[in-house]
């Protein structure tokens, strides 16, 4: 059996945890325009409670197979949340169809879920808060800081 209806995947970067806005000198065209989007979210809604989802991935499933009647979006942005880090207050991402499996798709219905997922991303991120994986992200960030103080501000390749 199936059984799911909504898939929502994403990584998470906390906008307090940056600490350069340029791109290295080598980064490809693409990182080069992530590091960009990251600046601007940076910008406008500064590093106090704000994440930057990337990689941002929502599907979903209109009947019980995949194969028929799947939507996949793209999205990208910053969530803000409340003062304790405890829910999702408000966010603001960027959503685009990228794949279909459902022939009935009409251009009503892609406005009406690129606007769902907008809701979906809030409901899985207060659900990623509860689960622990923003502290989780935090340590680990914490510990390969550390790990590069000890070691000179080198911790070794693709970190």
């Amino acid at each position: 059996m199936f059984g799911k209806w909504v898939e929502v995947e994403f990584d998470c970067l906390p906008l307090r945890t940056v600490s350069r806005m340029d791109a290295p000198v080598d980064a490809s065209p693409v990182y080069e325009q992530f590091v960009l989007r990251v600046k601007a979210a940076f910008q406008r809604h500064g590093t106090h409670n704000t994440y930057y989802l990337h990689r941002g991935i929502c599907r979903y499933y209109l009947t019980n197979d995949p194969l028929i009647g799947m939507l996949e979006f793209a999205f990208e942005g910053t969530v803000m949340t409340g003062q304790k880090d405890l829910k999702t207050k408000a966010l603001e991402i960027n959503v685009e169809l990228i794949r279909e499996t459902c022939e009935w798709l009409t251009e009503p219905m892609v406005t009406s879920f690129a606007e769902s997922v907008q809701h979906a991303v809030m409901v899985e991120f207060n659900r990623y808060i509860a689960a622990g994986d923003l502290k989780k992200t935090e340590e680990r960030i914490k510990a390969i800081e550390e790990q590069s103080d000890s070691g000179g501000g080198f911790v070794g390749m693709y970190l």
